[in-house]
């Protein structure tokens, strides 16, 4: 099946379903076509978008889940090496790096949780923090 845009020589614009394009072509040679709002049977096909195919549409998401796929990849490595190399500090995030970003001395690298709100009174003290999407390993 095919859906065309048609438009009669009074430039009345319509559509209509044909089983293919030699159907149409068919209907028109015999003068079957009908304008739907004026009747007049000099019936032509107007300027008209193409459906997007299913193998187009199907590979669009193949290539979006490669990308996914890699994406994943790398914040498993990012997952991975912050694990290896940071202190787990859990919800005592926001007080753990107040202590080390008032205390000059200290070079310590943590990671835990953090509410909205804690997050938001560290950002007003000037303390940047960094939020990573924590994948699962295991899905």
């Amino acid at each position: 099946m095919i859906k065309y845009n048609l438009k009669c020589n009074n430039n009345h614009e319509f559509e209509s379903w044909f089983l293919d394009s030699r159907e149409f072509e068919k209907l028109k040679k015999k003068k079957l076509l009908g304008c739907i709002y004026c009747n007049s049977n000099v019936v032509d096909k107007s300027i008209m978008s193409p459906m997007v195919s299913v193998a187009e549409k199907d590979l669009r998401v193949n290539n979006l889940r490669k990308v996914l796929k890699e994406e994943k990849k790398q914040l498993l490595k990012i997952r991975n090496f912050i694990e290896k190399n940071f202190e787990y500090v859990g919800d005592n995030l926001s007080k753990r790096v107040r202590e080390i970003y008032y205390d000059d001395k200290s070079k310590k690298t943590v990671y835990g949780t953090a509410s909205e709100d804690e997050r938001k009174d560290l950002a007003e003290e000037g303390i940047d923090l960094l939020s990573i999407p924590w994948i699962k390993k295991d899905n």
